[in-house]
């Protein structure tokens, strides 16, 4: 309805803009905004102020010409638009009717659980590549924040009708892995009484002693000769396979959905990797320099050409990453999405490079970085290192606070700031903790339901006309900017603002519910509040649904 009502808008604005100006043909484009303070309409629009150098008048005076064109044109939109104001320094602000809103509250009823979804992606076929941690330890809670953002990205833009793939990339291969593998070694040559020096590159948490023992039990070793006829390639595979159990088990637990499980071992083999590397070869993108083979991606604007072959014949860790994305692209995404933490920004150019060097838009490729998470007990920050095994892993987080509030704590900040969580904060059963004071909102709304039912009085779903205080009517307008805030996500390809939304929205509802009683009303009245409490508890359930929380009946 409001992108029915937009896009009117936007038409009578540049007819307007020609009929006040016809000399004139060449006017920027015609943007809508919510204003910030409700003072200022429901709709605002700064064409005047982008206007002022063409017309060589201050965007007041333009606004001012304007606004007479417009008006004798309003009658078009039905009475949808109530008036028209221009404010300083030369916006013009727009006052809808109350019937707008009245309308999206029958379509709220009308929708339900699709409520907020469209058509707008046109079934483009997205990829969202999330987490893909080496599987060298348990998920970390930076991988938790990725894990939450991904998911929660991937159910929007699924809402908003683009066809989206999760994937995770499992790096099965390369020296991590290997390091892996001899880190399990050495703890079962300890276990088994054997004198060790561990390497200082090695991993050294608990969880590769609880492996090693794993691995002797599995393979019924009990002393150094039977360990010794085992290869490190056996300790590695054995790594690998029980430390994906684990994350995956993790991410499940998460709510973390991912449609394919891809291997570098797989996708990166010999085969796939040498006709890459002919395939740029022939394009005249590799050269021989000191005994190794280089690529050349300062031709697609990185600061150096990159190594993909070492003089010892050894690829670098770019090789496989060309032929991965070479894969995504072969079968058949148009937009490819990678959520990577800020450790891998330097890295952005030269797979871009090596995108736009296999003949691909280098546009359809994008990297968005998501920052790390400082944890929080007691007012004091917990320290991390994977190596040293000293970090807060995703299943300790899950285990103190629960999915439901990590999962929003690690989408309650843009994904381009660091975020602090709090854990004390988000085990909280107060209106201090927004994921609880969130979700009782929802809950909320079936206590009233319950309440009501003795009394036999039955939510409205259409015709709101009695809903005229305050509170009322921000409630019903917070509501009906529900599918224009999903499109901001897409827009800022972050679930952020889907999470602030929910948080607004269940304070407008409090206060309503504060403010305003069903029972003990005009019972046409009560029905119509009901039928507003109810619209919010749909509303809210597709939002939490989307960001991959529950949504509670009691609480």
């Amino acid at each position: 309805m409001l992108t029915s009502l937009k896009a009117q808008l936007q038409s009578l604005l540049q007819e307007s803009l020609k009929e006040a100006f016809p000399e004139h043909n060449n006017f920027p484009s015609i943007e809508l905004e919510r204003p910030s303070e409700k003072i200022h309409g429901d709709i605002a629009c700064n064409i005047a102020l982008k206007s002022a150098k063409i017309l060589r008048k201050s965007p007041l005076q333009i606004a001012n010409e304007i606004l007479p064109v417009l008006n004798k044109n309003l009658h078009v939109l039905n009475g949808q638009v109530l008036k028209v104001e221009i404010k300083n320094p030369g916006f013009i602000n727009f006052y809808l009717s109350p019937q707008v809103f009245y309308s999206i509250l029958a379509e709220i009823f009308k929708q339900g659980d699709k409520f907020g979804r469209s058509d707008f992606g046109k079934k483009l076929k997205v990829q969202i590549e999330f987490v893909s941690a080496n599987p060298t330890g348990p998920l970390s809670v930076a991988h938790a924040r990725q894990a939450a953002v991904g998911d929660a990205l991937g159910n929007i833009l699924e809402a908003l009708g683009f066809k989206v793939t999760k994937e995770y990339y499992v790096n099965d291969e390369g020296n991590q892995i290997n390091i892996l593998g001899n880190s399990i070694r050495l703890r079962a040559q300890e276990i088994l009484g054997e004198k060790i020096e561990f390497p200082e590159d090695g991993y050294q948490g608990e969880y590769i002693k609880d492996m090693a023992q794993e691995y002797l039990k599995k393979n019924r070793i009990d002393n150094i000769e039977k360990l010794e006829k085992h290869s490190l390639e056996k300790f590695r595979d054995f790594g690998v396979d029980y430390l994906m159990a684990v994350i995956k088990k993790d991410l499940e637990d998460f709510r973390a959905h991912f449609d394919v499980w891809s291997h570098q071992s797989k996708i990166a083999n010999p085969k796939s990797i040498a006709a890459v590397l002919d395939f740029l070869k022939k394009k005249g993108f590799l050269y021989e320099k000191e005994g190794a083979l280089w690529f050349r991606s300062t031709d697609f604007g990185d600061d150096k050409d990159r190594v993909v072959k070492k003089s010892d014949g050894s690829y670098t860790y770019l090789t496989p990453d060309i032929v991965y994305h070479k894969n995504k692209y072969e079968r058949g995404f148009q937009k490819v999405f990678n959520i990577w933490g800020p450790d891998h920004h330097g890295y952005i150019p030269r797979v871009k490079a090596a995108v736009q060097a296999l003949g691909y838009d280098p546009n359809s490729f994008n990297v968005l970085i998501v920052q790390l998470a400082t944890i929080y007990r007691d007012g004091k920050p917990l320290s991390m290192s994977t190596r040293r095994g000293q970090f807060i892993s995703l299943r300790e987080v899950i285990d103190e606070v629960g999915v439901d509030a990590a999962r929003y704590f690690f989408l309650m900040r843009h994904i381009s700031g660091h975020l602090e969580f709090d854990l004390e904060l988000a085990k909280k059963q107060t209106a201090e903790n927004p994921v609880y004071y969130i979700q009782y909102a929802h809950a909320r709304v079936h206590s009233i339901n319950k309440k009501v039912e003795p009394l036999k009085l039955k939510a409205k779903q259409k015709d709101f006309s009695l809903l005229k205080e305050e509170e009322e009517l921000d409630l019903i307008k917070k509501l009906a900017v529900f599918g224009e805030i999903l499109r901001v996500c897409h827009q800022e390809l972050d679930p952020y603002a889907l999470a602030s939304y929910l948080q607004e929205l269940a304070i407008a509802f409090h206060k309503f519910y504060e403010c305003h009683r069903i029972v003990d009303v005009d019972r046409e009245l009560g029905a119509e509040r009901l039928g507003l409490a109810n619209a919010t508890r749909i509303v809210l359930a597709n939002g939490l649904k989307l960001l991959g929380m529950a949504t509670p009946e009691t609480m």
